[in-house]
């Protein structure tokens, strides 16, 4: 991911096997709704300015194109004007002559919900209603692009595209899509380099590089001290996927299950046998979060072995005496606020679902208030904490001490979010929900 560095010789190698495009994403919904509800991006200006540095260079010394997805993190508007600000800086800086295209994927509440009336917007599984509401309620929604806004731009002579949201797929599958490449193979590629090294013997290694032609693909990692098996290759299809063998992309499924991994030698594998079904009906993926309320959060940590033995129980008791005195402090029933209680050190990444262990020798417990404002949410926090520092067991003659973990107790989290769409709109046409602007010396493109 673009600002998530990577080693400069592998992209140098890149160039030296005579790559015809560089691709990267941008973004990911991985980090949760924060980032598209609030507009903001993930990673920090200066690691996206070290990487975008470059790979301008090494696109510009190639005159090869540059392409980046989900810019910002989220692939909203704002998302695209940040890293198209620090790209046109960059030229501006280092003498780069390079055409830029920006793709806008951010979609109006207004402008779906008559496609909505018109049952042009379908839900994904698990199968949620969708109502005019939900889509008003969205603080930012985003459509999430195949290659052809992309190849559009490319068409139009822009040299570096910075595309909204778009599938991972769809940076790497442009180019060779262009070129009159067969799509089954051409997206069994595109899915295997889209994390990178992750498809090699090492995670870490940064890039990789796939050879696609008539009949498959060949693919192999840039850092020498990696290399892609059948296996590793392979296991790719098992990632961000609900079938192994089948992937969904606007324009249709990509069929993997004939597909055949052959060494072709120590480090690098041919991929042959894929084919790619088109669908009767294009469909864009909508990305869309809303507000949720307001978050404050405390940090605990309990050592004391008589609690540890029963945390559970002394869990449960919190809750009821935290709920019981909002109730009578604040006049607030239960459903007005939320206490999100996880006890780090026991049950706290799979809750219910983690097996029985010893006690524990600490615990950190986090509780995080959630509100339908900030102030309402502190209040609830600050009620919490003498419970957090001194609550005991009945059972307990003593008045047991925790430790908080900073001062003041709490920490103001901002606005949550959520997403709140899980759903695809029918188009006619593939490129109709984005908007292209490119520099004013490049030809007018055709994009909404």
């Amino acid at each position: 991911m673009l600002g998530a560095g990577f080693d400069p010789a592998t992209v140098e190698r890149g160039l030296a096997l005579g790559a015809d495009v560089i691709a990267v994403d941008g973004g990911s919904t991985d980090s949760g709704p924060y980032y598209l509800g609030a507009g903001e991006a993930k990673t920090a200006d200066a690691a996206v300015r070290r990487d975008l540095r470059i790979l301008l260079s090494a696109a510009h010394r190639a005159s090869i194109p540059l392409i980046v997805g989900s810019c910002g993190t989220s692939g909203t508007d704002s998302g695209v004007d940040w890293v198209s600000g620090i790209v046109r800086e960059i030229c501006a800086e280092d003498a780069l002559d390079l055409p830029i295209a920006e793709i806008y994927s951010e979609q109006r509440a207004e402008d779906l919900v008559p496609l909505l009336r018109a049952g042009r917007i379908q839900p994904l599984e698990p199968r949620t209603a969708l109502d005019a509401a939900t889509l008003t309620g969205c603080s930012h929604i985003v459509g999430m692009m195949g290659h052809e806004p992309i190849a559009l731009a490319l068409e139009a002579g822009a040299q570096v595209v910075l595309a909204g949201r778009a599938t991972d797929t769809a940076l790497a599958a442009a180019v060779p899509l262009m070129r009159g490449m067969p799509p089954g193979p051409t997206w069994h590629a595109a899915k295997i380099v889209e994390c990178g090294g992750q498809c090699t013997t090492d995670p870490r290694a940064g890039g990789v590089l796939a050879r696609i032609d008539e009949g498959g693909f060949t693919v192999e990692p840039l850092d020498p001290n990696a290399a892609c098996t059948p296996n590793s290759v392979a296991a790719h299809m098992l990632y961000e996927t609900v079938n192994p063998f089948t992937m969904r992309e606007p324009a249709g499924t990509l069929q993997v299950a004939d597909a055949r991994y052959t060494a072709v030698d120590a480090r690098t594998v041919r991929v042959e046998g894929s084919r790619f079904e088109f669908a009767q009906q294009h469909t864009i993926k909508l990305e869309g979060a809303a507000l949720t309320g307001y978050g404050t959060m405390s940090f605990v940590g309990i050592r004391d072995p008589h609690v540890l033995a029963s945390v559970d129980e002394w869990a449960s008791l919190l809750r009821k005496i935290l709920a019981d005195r909002v109730h009578s402090v604040l006049g607030l029933a239960e459903d007005a606020w939320d206490a999100d209680l996880r006890l780090y050190g026991h049950n706290a990444i799979l809750d219910e679902l983690e097996t029985a262990t010893a006690p524990p020798r600490e615990v950190g417990v986090m509780l995080l208030v959630s509100a339908s404002t900030q102030e309402l949410a502190t209040a609830i926090s600050k009620i919490a904490n003498p419970l957090l520092l001194h609550l005991p067991l009945p059972d307990m003659a003593y008045l047991p001490s925790f430790a908080f973990a900073f001062s003041p107790a709490h920490i103001e989290r901002g606005p949550g979010y959520a997403f709140v769409l899980n759903h695809v709109v029918e188009v006619d046409d593939p490129v109709e929900l984005f908007r292209i602007r490119i520099d004013n010396d490049l030809p007018e493109a055709t994009g909404a």
